[in-house]
């Protein structure tokens, strides 16, 4: 994972004084572009790592040797347990690395930092097969979740209007490509999706975290709630199985189960809101796809094809 390989890359720079790019790859078993590509990212995220170009040169650490973590400033600190904290939930070697990392640092710079690995969850699982660009607010707000101060945001409702609410930002998930901010408010923990934050600003005011708060374990029960909400309605699909890879691609974790069946034709359950919705993003395959059930998406397609030829007949 790169978290393990961000964190290992720092402690060597501070054992050794001074590596090249090839020497730390040899050390981690990674190619050389990989290995300059983790050196520039610490350097990018903060960290006093800089590169010496000529005969003798190399990457080394701002301050010289050192064997432990005690020249990095707080704000630097928090800049590398941002990079390595999101894969920690994936992976316990990266888990264990960041343990270490955090007793490595002097005392009070230990909050902010672990505040920091806590501060995002990766989530790679898609909610149906829309993409959504960067949010414009992410690092703004990642700097509220680590320096625990509320902000203000102007905020898109899902039936439109706007509106302005203070927030209590308590992490951010990134699930597949789109991210949300997890804060507490006055009727208690709620989501909100980036794409609809308007503006933000920080204020002066401290997030109190709700006692023994996981952000892993919050995002999961709020997953859970909204999959139940979402998925009330249960398509079975036929399809061939030259078609199946567009039919994941356009639905993501929507594609709940594909069963081979003994004629060449796959099986699927699809996932979807209502019948209208599943037969909506079903109604462009056409004849290439056979919806079994439910009588609902049927009809629905049923319907849109009816409106089809009625509109275009006349051509």
């Amino acid at each position: 994972m790169r978290a393990d390989r961000l964190v290992a890359s720092l402690l060597i720079l501070q054992s050794r004084g001074r590596v090249t790019a090839a020497e730390l790859a040899a050390e981690l078993e990674v190619s050389v572009r990989t290995a300059r590509r983790d050196l520039e990212a610490l350097a990018t995220a903060g960290i006093p790592v800089y590169a010496q170009r000529g005969t003798g040169g190399g990457w080394s650490v701002l301050g010289g040797a050192r064997t432990d973590l005690t020249g990095l400033t707080a704000a630097e600190a928090r800049a590398l347990f941002l990079l390595a904290g999101p894969s920690v939930r994936f992976d316990p070697t990266a888990r264990a690395a960041l343990r270490k990392l955090v007793q490595a640092l002097p005392e009070p710079f230990r909050a902010g930092a672990s505040s920091a690995a806590s501060a995002i969850v990766l989530d790679p699982a898609r909610w149906g097969g829309r993409r959504h660009p960067q949010p414009a607010h992410l690092d703004l707000l990642r700097q509220a979740v680590v320096d625990g101060r509320q902000a203000r945001l102007t905020y898109a409702g899902s039936r439109g209007g706007d509106s302005v609410r203070t927030v209590a930002p308590l992490g951010l998930i990134e699930k597949g490509r789109a991210w949300y901010l997890v804060a507490g408010t006055d009727a208690g923990v709620r989501t909100f999706r980036l794409d609809r934050i308007r503006s933000a600003e920080l204020t002066q005011e401290a997030v109190v975290r709700p006692p023994g708060f996981d952000l892993a374990k919050e995002w999961e029960t709020i997953v859970a709630a909204v999959e139940e909400r979402r998925r009330r309605v249960r398509a079975l699909v036929r399809v061939d199985a030259g078609r199946l890879p567009g039919l994941r691609a356009q639905f993501g974790d929507d594609l709940a189960t594909a069963v081979p069946t003994d004629r060449g034709w796959y099986e699927v359950t699809i996932l979807g809101t209502s019948a209208e919705i599943v037969a909506n993003e079903l109604a462009g395959w056409g004849r290439d796809i056979e919806v079994v059930k439910p009588a609902a998406v049927r009809r629905c397609l049923a319907r849109i094809g009816a409106e089809l030829v009625e509109w275009y007949a006349s051509d």
